[in-house]
Parts: C-alpha cells; structure tokens; sequence
C-alpha cells in the first residue's frame, strides 16, 4: 500500500476484514516512492508472504513495469488491479475492464453533449470486471495455474 494515498487505509481494512473471515494472516508492506519499493518487497519475502494485493494507486501504476519484475523476482504470487501489470510480467490482474469504463466515459459525454446536465447523470460503477494471467509469470514463481481458473480468465497471457 501507498500510505500517501488518503484511500489506502480504507483499502486496507477492507483486505483485511476478508482475510480474517478465510482465517488468512495479513503481513502489510508499504512504499511512497520507488526507493522503497525493494524494502517492500525484501520484508514480503523475510515474513514469508504467501500472496500480495497490490493496491490501486497512481503512483504503483507508474511503477507496474517494476512491481511485476520484483514480485517474479522474489517468487510472489501478486495480483494488481490493472490489466497492464500482467501485461508488463506480472502474474495476475482482476479489476475493472478499462475498456468498458471508457466506452461508459463516452455514453457520459454524449449525454452532456447532448444537454443533459453532468450533475443529473447518476454515478456508475463498473460492471465488468477482467481476470488476466500471465503463464510466463506463472512458470517463473513456479506455481501451476489451475485448468479452472485458466476457464475463468478472461484473457491469459502465453
């Protein structure tokens, strides 16, 4: 997590009321910038970490191309929310599909251009979201990707 980001406690909590009802030990690492990025990763790997989220945040959007390389490095299992981190080495992704997003971006902006008032349009939230898998990543880490979750992926990454 980026504790610069106001939502990262929010986030946070979140993880770690679903990680207590699986019986799941959370271990948080935190990084504000690039020079803490392999201390984060460095004491994933001392407390044995099993799995890591890594939490939306603009910064670690910037920095995906070097998430990816450091969770393969240090063999962790690590899912992001944006498709681009299995693109750029990472293991997996499940989030929102930018591609949807953009297209309801432009229903939203025909409705304005159309003269409707943007403060009348209701808020949306995604609707569908992606699963990506990187089979690279995956024979790296050393895991197997199971027949079923590769089924329910919606993009693999050979």
């Amino acid at each position: 997590m980026n504790p610069n980001n106001p939502r990262s406690q929010a986030d946070t909590s979140s993880v770690q009321a679903a990680a207590h009802s699986l019986g799941v030990e959370v271990v948080l690492a935190s990084a504000r910038s690039e020079s803490e990025l392999d201390a984060a990763y460095a004491s994933l790997t001392q407390r044995s970490a099993g799995a890591l989220i890594i939490m939306g945040d603009a910064f670690f959007l910037h920095a995906i191309k070097r998430l990816a390389a450091l969770a393969v490095r240090h063999r962790i299992a690590a899912i992001f929310t944006s498709r681009q981190y299995a693109e750029a080495g990472g293991l997996m992704t499940y989030g929102a599909s930018v591609t949807d997003s953009f297209r309801q971006a432009g229903v939203y902006t025909s409705r304005v251009l159309k003269g409707e008032k943007p403060g009348d349009l209701p808020i949306m939230q995604p609707t569908r979201l992606e699963l990506v898998i990187n089979f690279k990543a995956a024979k790296v880490i050393g895991l197997e990707v199971l027949p079923h979750l590769q089924q329910l992926a919606d993009d693999v990454i050979e």
